[in-house]
């Protein structure tokens, strides 16, 4: 086993540090953030720091780090006030990483790497067309992390679109039939292989191993 001690870490070249530390966290969710200007401009970014952060109500969280994500999604958040979380799937990872180039900010990234706006009546921001699980989020709060100049924001979810095929009946989204992918470090995409569903873990009871389509 090798030992990286802080010395090393504070030692390594900038690429290569960023490299090891984001692949420290493991499998990532790899999702696609679409926004709307006050101006009518559709934007969409790859972002890997969605996290749960409750059902009732139901929020989300996601980091947005200002000095490798363009600044128009946070903008376009903070102005509209409404944005969409888009999972990327096998079919569209390729577009999906190509939407982390930094384009300026009147170019519209559906337009320049071949994925498609989605309107909803209702919805102003923009979903993907091409994704099979999505949902729009109410902003609630936006927070400025001072340990390092990172941004929380956090959103409500209103409305959840998914393909029937991954949606089983007591709610669970079987987002592996879906065909999303996962993210590791910067630039690795992966194919995910379930183990198995569990039960409820009481300490005074067996796991029973449950059905996929329960």
């Amino acid at each position: 086993m090798k030992h990286i001690n802080f010395a090393d870490i504070e030692q390594m070249e900038q690429r290569n540090r960023a490299r090891l530390i984001n692949s420290l966290s493991g499998f990532k969710s790899a999702n696609l953030v679409a926004t709307c200007s006050e101006d009518g401009r559709n934007n969409v970014a790859i972002i890997s720091s969605c996290f749960h952060l409750g059902a009732s109500p139901a929020l989300m969280g996601m980091v947005i780090r200002p000095d490798s994500v363009p600044r128009d999604t946070l903008s376009n958040i903070e102005q509209m006030g409404c944005y969409t979380i888009n999972h990327v799937s096998a079919n569209i990872y390729r577009q999906a990483h190509q939407t982390s180039a930094r384009y300026a900010p009147e170019v519209s990234e559906f337009d320049k790497v071949g994925l498609s706006a989605e309107l909803v009546a209702g919805i102003e921001a923009p979903f993907v067309a091409q994704s099979l699980l999505k949902f729009s989020l109410d902003l609630r709060e936006v927070m400025p992390l001072a340990i390092n100049g990172t941004i929380l924001v956090i959103g409500e979810i209103k409305h959840i679109i998914v393909d029937e095929s991954g949606l089983k009946a007591d709610g669970y989204v079987d987002i592996e039939a879906l065909g999303t992918v996962a993210v590791s470090g910067l630039d690795s995409y992966h194919h995910t292989q379930r183990l198995a569903r569990l039960s409820y873990a009481k300490p005074d009871k067996a796991l029973v191993t449950l059905s996929i389509d329960s």
